[in-house]
């Protein structure tokens, strides 16, 4: 039996929905990267800060004191604002990756009942095919088998034939 245009149309709607959530995955990955970048870049900004708070020191400049340690405020607070946002993203991810694995599996799923199908079919058809030669041979012997029964002496044709010439 062919396979079904249902089940051609559930592979091709697997296929869709794991596409679907594999785009899903790599949006939630690039705003995990993007969060991640600017958790270092926020490292950087608060190392600037400290560098500026110590270069006021050393040349007594107060307004370098003081830009450096809002500097380093400013990057403590955006980091610790980024550390749930990137917990948060990071969560989103896994289920992103869960949900995508499932749909694959799914898609897989279908993949080999369409082939297993597929295979099935071209067994019987194989062996409608090897039935029908068999079948041919077995006709082709039967045929021989008949034409030899009736050219051999003793047969019942070939006395009846013998009958006929004596007469």
């Amino acid at each position: 039996m062919p396979v079904s245009r249902s089940l051609r149309r559930l592979l091709r709607i697997r296929d869709i929905e794991e596409e679907q959530c594999r785009l899903a995955l790599e949006s939630a990955l690039g705003e995990l990267n993007r969060l991640e970048h600017a958790l270092v870049a926020t490292a950087e900004r608060e190392r600037r800060g400290r560098r500026l708070v110590e270069a006021g020191v050393r040349g007594g400049e107060l307004l370098d004191r003081l830009a450096g340690l809002e500097e380093t405020h400013a990057a403590k607070r955006l980091a610790t604002a980024l550390v749930p946002r990137i917990a948060e993203t990071a969560l989103d991810v896994a289920v992103s990756r869960d949900e995508y694995l499932g749909k694959r599996v799914e898609r897989r799923q279908a993949e080999t009942l369409i082939k297993e199908t597929e295979v099935l079919d071209a067994v019987a058809a194989a062996r409608r095919e090897q039935q029908g030669i068999d079948d041919w041979y077995r006709s082709r012997m039967r045929l021989a088998e008949t034409d030899t029964r009736s050219s051999t002496p003793g047969s019942t044709d070939h006395e009846n034939e013998c009958a006929a010439r004596r007469t």
